[in-house]
């Protein structure tokens, strides 16, 4: 790409004319990025070998200028080579080439202010962490996909030439500027579609983190975590690429579930210092890990002193949690006396002023028929047609004739007076919309115009139709060509616009219109209070309301701008505005008329074509009257270069539309500046200042040649913001030059009002909402009553609250004063007003400091939309941008950061988000601004798409509650206990029933031991079946009767005994796929006298993330032995093992699948039945392997326990769908059965993978009555066959036989998925009551489950702000801030738990919340450790209160919970005590002193989007990480930064440091289906979760 070197501006002038038409059609979306690049390669090949030789340009900080980059390639105005022979047309190319910045808000003062407060910020360098991407995210669809042909216009309020050159600058200021703005690393390569980085790359500043074109692929030179390294066995290639091996690879779906511990810890380390020990492997990260820098580069920003808070903020309670900010008493206050209403001149009667304007209209057209009323322009801005006064009049007769009685039948007309119609005209066809204006006039029928709708997809679409329906339009008059253009549907008719009424379509050319019958004349009354025609405004939140003006108010509307602009009859007005509306419509379609006078009007379309037309017709037509914006004079300033005969003499009067822009005293001296040489006289230029409601406000009238000009204030920002007028003193950066708007109306009178509460008057140094009371001004919102009230009736009051007189006034919507002399300053509008933290900002001006930091690389054409969210209880500031498509990342995000700093340098206010979106891709207003609300809409919605953002909520979120301190715990007297009462509320503890005794003495044998219960079975009832095993087609592909059982059971422990080196009570590995084999083998141990322990199989087609879990428990247990089946053996032996562990150094492993038949010698039997019968080991969700002991007696009072509480004999038949490895799945699936004797019919969950509807065409099928699940086996049942019901009835599934459905878990019960799947199934028959839960831990593998006895599962609703504060706090459903909880289940018979508090140890009472201790007969024994930590078994095996009963052992679950006594009655009669298990303590964040649950979190995250699967939270260092799979389109990544950030705000109260956005399935989840957050957590650390997109909240 050679091209890059050539110094364009040294190359023929037709050639960079060619560059600058080539440069307009990219950023006009007209061609790709492709197709521009060979284009111009094309140009430059001829140049190329001549300039190769040459020295390179100077360098701008290594950044080559792209295709439009800021230097020099564009002959732009300040270079005086363009030949004054030029075509216009080539001139405005290239300006328009350029068009970047936003020329509204120029202002070379407050430019070199805001560098002046950059330059400042550069000596502290802000390193700001930049986001990381997925490359595929942002590259930028070719701009033509996202636009319709012709929007992608350059707005109506921008400035089209723009680059940051005024006239007034040169290109060094632009190289100049570029390097004073450089970012620390040099950027990858200056046009992003090309991503090719240049050799200087290498030498990259070592602070800044590498661009996202190098990040490398994940996993490369990562090196291992600190975690990895664990495995002491494992090895790992750092460039081999392999992950380490906890992580479930991408390619592994979500379905095969995956145990991971996270690191080499092997049992519940102490409570106290689980999380310290857990950091230790996030800090051990190594450096070298992107994500770690930039976490830390994150954390150091985040030191840095914050601007102090705005206030002191309050002491948290639950009850309230923002407390309302104390004024900070260095606050500026206003001071002078209250103000006094000003009064305009009285308006002068005139004795040939009409009645009323159709009058006007009426005269001019019988006396004036010849005079000229209106000339249009075509495209190319030479005049089309002109309009006379008489063919004005007769056609608008004409169409007034037609409307009355041409529409409909004879005695049915459609229209009568009053009604009210639609106008619907393009800006380019001005004669068409008069005629209709001044029909309906004449008709009596009340016009409402609108712009023409060009999609049904146009922005704000919607808020018309709210406008139609509210002034109930059902008629729309428009022209044959616009309707030719309207969007059709398939069969020709116009389309449904959304929103909008049913509408007819009438056209009113000519040749349609019928001649009046002789004796017709139209009705004309004196001007009354009827209403005339329907304006349209658009309220902040994007409301479309109509004003209605009556008549009375148009003509002396028009009366009052006659005599204050000095009108005459004849004279000549060029009119640049849109004539359907404000002034375009009061000076160029009203007043003109009233007074006789031609007008030009020159369509935004010619504007864009050809800047300067607007001058070119004052100059031919010698027009006395200009009516233009700042954007026409910038734009003509711009283009001005080729016309050096045009002269402005002729004008006496230049009106500026938007003067009352602050931003505009610029625009106007710059247009002097230049066109004073050309006879523009200083004095004609004249800002004014309207508002739909109150029409025109103020208006400069023309000077007197010689005089002064009128002064201007400079004014402080920081006093603006708290509403009062403070000349500028200290800080030259930020201040705001106003210019005035001239005098009040005559006939008007006029006050400041406090803008928001009652509309008291403001002191003389205050700034407050200009309202005006006057008979030419709206009179309501049509069909408004209410918001018109507001707003039209305004009766202003004093200092005491006392109202000043009578009369009405009307809300402009301006904020401004009074200044010397009576003259009017407007500093902003209510609309653009930013209330943030009590101070006042004006949306204008943080447009106008964000254009004023170098925006040519980046943004597009200065579009630029500022806007304010409310989220947690104050607005924040929001600026989207247009991106060039040409920006590089590292450009945007310098960019980016610079205006932060600019922000908050000039305004003293932080942003809250800062979103760069694709070029073109903005809503547009009619005339291509950008549509703020609509905007504002597409953020919140989450369908802005953005391709950068930045979110900034740790600095501009001050109003935080502050962090809770926890206080000291002690036993105090308040705690003392009496009887069962603590301080005088029930102890919280609760209990199953009784155990009861067993009679028999046969059944004591026979229960002792498992193994003699299952020899017991085979001699008594031989063949009855145990065990069926289904495949996915739900065959029956293996059973167990009792004696089958017990003869494979033998075999294999005649296998154990034979072999040497495997003694009695040694530890074996079971390692089978879950089935029959499973259950044999562990029988096949206990026969031998060995200690089984089972353990998940890996997955064969991920071994790098499964085979290290089983290596460590097998490492762990010390296992001598490994029994497992053929396919297996060779899995464990195979070479792809070999890569993941040490595959030479397995125990002995033994194939069980063709033993010989062989009896053992003797069968074991355990001396007493407090031996260790197996081992049960899981990793736990903060990935912890823990093994605990379970001992023969636990086991069968465990498994009489159940068969009490769910009724299990013989006869019984249930079904499991459960993983068989560890906890209550295991006991139901292998030891169950054989105690109680029911036959289990076993689903293995991955069978549900291959059919979906396996589980529960079984249920039906069989006609189970109860039936074990796990929340996964749920979950896929819910999402796979949710949608299917109507399919499974056909198919004859009916579930009405099942009258339990249990989930196992080990966690709070997952309410919204049982509720879900009840809801679902119900169709098939599913009873609402059958769902419930069962609740075990490592301590206790069984501590609830709902059987068939005892009451329905209650749910209460806790208020979460509580929970954080350990608190329980019961609320009403549907409450704020509630949160359901189901109880877990009823407690099993033996069973006893009770509430502690987990620091003081002592007991808590009814309804309090604290860890939940159990007692029970079959607690485990212990953690299975090799070590023997004695301390540790004794904390949470062994422990007792510190008060109360201290003779009771307890077991620590580890869970937080609280018991509730119910009004519901137990099987035995008493009150019911319903047990809620809240979450596990060891999960439990603790962020500002406060304990949140990650579910808590992971719920308001999943819930913000559609696109957002699941999700995970986990904390770093005290920063908030939260990751979330994208389930959508890529280029919804972005748009969940925001409302991630913000939903966690406002439902937790917490800032967010790091969103990271994922592909499905990459939070890993267990065969539980419970997340792994730590393993998450360690992946995220060590780089390698492969993210689409992490952003770093600042």
């Amino acid at each position: 790409m050679a091209e890059r070197g050539v110094d364009v501006s040294a190359l023929p002038q037709e050639v960079r004319e060619q560059f600058a038409e080539l440069d307009l059609e990219l950023s006009e979306g007209d061609i790709t990025q492709k197709g521009y690049e060979k284009k111009r390669a094309k140009l430059l090949a001829p140049y190329l070998v001549q300039i190769q030789n040459l020295a390179p340009p100077p360098a701008y900080d290594g950044q080559s200028p792209g295709p439009s980059s800021a230097p020099a390639p564009e002959p732009g105005p300040s270079n005086s080579s363009s030949s004054s022979s030029s075509r216009h047309r080539r001139t405005r190319r290239t300006h328009r080439s350029s068009g970047t910045r936003d020329e509204r808000y120029r202002s070379d003062i407050h430019t070199e202010a805001v560098q002046a407060a950059l330059a400042k910020h550069k000596e502290e360098k802000m390193a700001l962490p930049m986001p990381t991407k997925r490359r595929s995210t942002y590259v930028q669809s070719p701009i033509d996909n996202c636009t319709p042909p012709d929007s992608s216009s350059s707005s109506e309020d921008e400035a089209v030439s723009s680059e940051s050159a005024g006239p007034q600058q040169s290109p060094d200021t632009w190289i100049n500027s570029s390097v004073h703005g450089s970012s620390t690393s040099s950027s990858a390569s200056s046009t992003l579609s090309h991503g090719e980085s240049r050799p200087a790359q290498a030498a990259q500043s070592q602070q800044a983190p590498p661009p996202p074109h190098q990040v490398q692929p994940p996993h490369s030179h990562s090196q291992p975590s600190a975690l990895a390294e664990a495995f002491a066995a494992t090895r790992i290639d750092p460039g081999g690429g392999v992950g380490p091996p906890d992580v479930p690879s991408q390619a592994q779906a979500r379905g095969s579930r995956v145990d991971l511990p996270a690191n080499a810890v092997v049992q519940g380390m102490t409570r106290g210092q689980s999380r310290s020990s857990m950091m230790e492997t996030a800090d051990g990260v190594p450096v070298s890990s992107r994500v770690s820098t930039k976490i830390q580069q994150l954390l150091n920003t985040l030191k840095r002193p914050k601007r102090p808070p705005l206030s002191e903020y309050f002491m948290d309670d639950q009850e309230e949690i923002v407390e309302v900010p104390r004024a900070d008493p260095n606050t500026p206050k206003p001071e002078g006396r209250q103000i006094i209403p000003v009064k305009g001149e009285p308006l002068g009667v005139v004795s040939n002023w009409p009645p009323a304007l159709q009058a006007a209209l009426t005269r001019w057209g019988a006396t004036q028929g010849k005079s000229p009323a209106l000339t249009a322009l075509d495209i190319t801005g030479k005049p089309l047609y002109t309009l006379t006064y008489g063919k004005l009049w007769s056609r608008s007769v004409k169409l007034a004739y037609t409307l009355l009685h041409k529409l409909g039948t004879k005695n049915e007309q459609i229209l009568k007076p009053g009604d009210r119609v639609a106008l619907v005209y393009p800006n380019s066809d001005p004669g068409m919309f008069w005629v209709a204006f001044y029909g309906c006039l004449l008709a009596e029928v009340i016009p409402v115009p609108i712009e023409v709708p060009l999609s049904r997809k146009d922005a704000g679409s919607s808020q018309v139709g709210f406008l139609l329906g509210s002034c109930g339009v059902g008629l729309a008059l428009t022209s044959e060509i616009c309707l030719k253009g309207l969007p059709k549907t398939p069969t020709g008719e116009i389309l449904q616009f959304k929103g909008w009424p049913r509408l007819k379509w009438v056209v009113t050319d000519s040749k349609y219109l019928t001649k009046p019958s002789k004796d017709w004349q139209p009705h004309i009354p004196t001007a009354n209070t009827d209403t005339a025609y329907i304006e349209y405004k658009a309220s902040k939140e994007g409301t479309v309301m109509g004003v209605a003006v009556s008549k009375v108010a148009m003509l002396t509307h028009c009366q009052a701008l006659t005599q204050a602009c000095n009108y005459c009859e004849g004279e000549t007005l060029v009119n640049v505005l849109d004539f359907k509306k404000d002034m375009g419509l009061w000076h160029g379609v009203l007043t003109s008329v009233m007074n006789r006078i031609h007008t030009i009007s020159v369509p935004y379309a010619v504007m864009k074509a050809c800047p300067l037309s607007w001058v070119q017709r004052v100059h031919i037509h010698k027009a006395r009257v200009a009516l233009v914006k700042c954007r026409d004079l910038h734009w003509a300033m711009m283009a001005h270069r080729d016309q050096r005969e045009t002269s402005l003499a002729s004008l006496r009067m230049l009106i500026v539309a938007d003067g009352a822009n602050p931003w505009s005293v610029s625009s106007c001296d710059a247009f002097l500046n230049v066109f004073q040489a050309h006879g523009l006289k200083p004095e004609v230029i004249c800002p004014c200042a309207t508002s739909p409601e109150a029409m025109t406000v103020a208006i400069r009238r023309p000077g007197v040649s010689g005089a002064p000009l009128p002064a201007r204030a400079v004014l402080s920002m920081t006093g603006l913001s708290h509403g009062v007028i403070r000349v500028n003193t200290e800080d030259k950066n930020s201040a705001l030059t106003v210019q005035d708007v001239g005098h009040v109306m005559p006939g008007a009178l006029m006050c400041i009002v406090k803008p928001d509460g009652p509309p008291m008057l403001c002191k003389t140094d205050e700034i407050g909402e200009i309202v005006v009371n006057s008979r030419a001004g709206g009179t309501m919102y049509y069909g408004l009553p209410g918001v018109t009230k507001n707003n039209f009736e305004v009766i202003p009051v004093n200092a005491s609250g006392a109202p000043i007189g009578e009369i009405p006034f009307v809300r402009s919507g301006l904020l401004g004063f009074v200044g010397p002399g009576s003259l009017i300053f407007v500093v902003g509008k209510n609309e653009g007003l930013l209330m943030v933290s009590g101070r006042r900002h004006n949306a204008d001006d943080l447009v106008a400091t964000a254009l004023a930091v170098e925006p040519v690389k980046t943004v597009y054409r200065g579009r630029i939309a500022v806007f304010s969210v409310t989220v947690f209880f104050d607005e924040r500031i929001v600026i989207v941008a247009e991106q060039r498509p040409d920006a590089s990342e590292e450009d945007s995000f310098q960019w980016m950061s610079r205006v932060l700093q600019a922000i908050d340098s000039i305004h003293q206010v932080g942003l809250y988000c800062l979103a760069l979106v694709p070029a073109n891709t903005l809503p547009k207003t009619p005339l291509g601004g950008i549509h703020i609300s609509d905007t504002k809409q597409l953020f919140l919605e989450g369908a802005l798409h953005p391709c950068n953002i930045l979110m900034c909520p740790h600095t501009c979120v001050t109003n935080m509650p502050k962090p809770r301190q926890k206080q000291p715990v002690g036993v105090g007297p308040a705690s003392i206990m009496v009887g069962n009462l603590v301080a005088g509320k029930r102890i919280a503890q609760a209990a199953g029933r009784d155990l009861g005794l067993i009679e028999d003495q046969d059944l004591v044998r026979k229960h002792q031991f498992l193994a003699e219960a299952l020899q017991w079975r085979a001699q008594t009832d031989p063949d009855h079946t145990l065990f069926v095993l289904l495949n996915a087609k739900g065959v029956a592909v293996c059973t167990a009767t009792c004696v089958q059982l017990h003869k494979r059971a033998e075999k294999i422990a005649a296998a154990l005994m034979e072999r040497s080196g495997i003694n009695i009570g040694e530890n074996v590995v079971l390692l089978y796929p879950p089935g029959i084999d499973l259950i044999a083998a562990f029988y096949g141990c206990l026969y031998a006298g060995c200690i089984p322990v089972t353990v998940r199989p890996p997955h064969p087609q991920n071994l790098s993330a499964t085979l290290p879990t089983v290596r460590m428990i097998i490492d762990v247990s010390k296992a001598a032995c490994i029994l497992t089946t053929q396919v297996l053996t060779r899995i464990l032996r195979s070479k792809e093992a070999g890569a993941t562990v040490n595959i030479k150094t397995w125990p002995i492993i033994i194939d069980t699948d063709d033993l010989p038949r062989k009896r053992p010698p003797t069968i074991y039997k355990p001396p007493n039945a407090e031996m260790i019968a197996y081992l049960d080991f899981s990793v736990s969700t903060t990935g912890m392997l823990t093994g605990v002991k379970i001992s023969h007696a636990a086991v069968s009072v465990l498994c009489r326990s159940i068969k009490l509480q769910c009724e299990l004999y013989s006869s019984r038949q249930i079904a499991i769908c459960l993983d068989p490895y560890c906890g209550l799945g295991f006991v139901l699936w292998c030891l169950a059965s054989v105690y109680s004797g029911h036959q289990s019919i076993l689903i293995p969950p991955m069978e549900l993978e291959i059919s979906l509807a396996l589980w529960l065409s079984t249920l039906s099928q069989y006609r189970i009555r109860d039936t074990f699940c796990s929340y996964s086996v749920m979950e896929l049942c819910t999402k796979g066959l949710g949608g299917q019901t109507e399919l499974l009835k056909a198919r004859g599934v009916n579930l009405s036989c099942v009258r339990s459905c249990v989930v196992i878990a080990e966690e709070r019960p997952r309410l919204a998925l049982t509720h879900s799947f009840s809801k679902l199934f119900k169709d098939i028959g599913l009873s609402t009551r059958a769902v419930s839960t069962a609740f075990g831990s490592r301590v206790n593998l069984a501590i609830c489950l709902q059987g068939t006895t005892g009451p329905d599962p209650s749910t209460v609703y806790v208020d979460m702000k509580s929970l954080r504060h350990d608190r329980v706090r019961l609320v009403e459903r549907g409450a704020p801030q509630s949160l359901p909880l189901m109880e877990s289940g009823t407690i099993l018979p033996g069973v006893r738990v009770i509430i502690v508090n987990p620091e003081t140890r002592g007991p808590l009472g009814d309804s309090h919340l604290g860890e939940i201790w159990v007692n029970s007969p079959h607690n485990a024994t212990g953690y299975y450790t090799i070590y023997g930590e004695e301390n540790l078994q004794a904390d949470h095996f062994n422990t007792k209160l510190s008060f109360g009963d201290p003779q009771t052992l307890w077991a620590r679950t580890g869970y937080l919970g609280f018991v509730k006594r119910t009004e519901l009655t137990d099987s035995s009669g008493d009150r019911h005590d319903a047990l809620f298990v809240v979450g596990s303590l060891d999960e439990t964040l603790e962020l500002r002193g406060l304990r949140y649950h990650p579910i808590d979190i992971e719920t308001s995250v999943s819930r913000t989007h559609r696109s957002i699967g699941e999700s995970a939270v986990f904390t770093w260092t005290n920063l908030l990480v939260v990751v979330a799979e994208l389930c959508g389109s890529e280029q919804d990544a972005l748009d969940l930064v925001p409302l991630v950030t913000n939903v966690v705000l406002e439902e937790h109260h917490l800032i967010v440091g790091v969103v990271v956005i994922v592909d499905p399935g990459v939070i890993p989840i267990n065969s539980r289906g419970e997340k792994q957050r730590m393993h998450l957590r360690d992946s995220f650390l060590a780089d390698q979760l492969d993210p689409i997109y992490v952003a770093y909240n600042m």
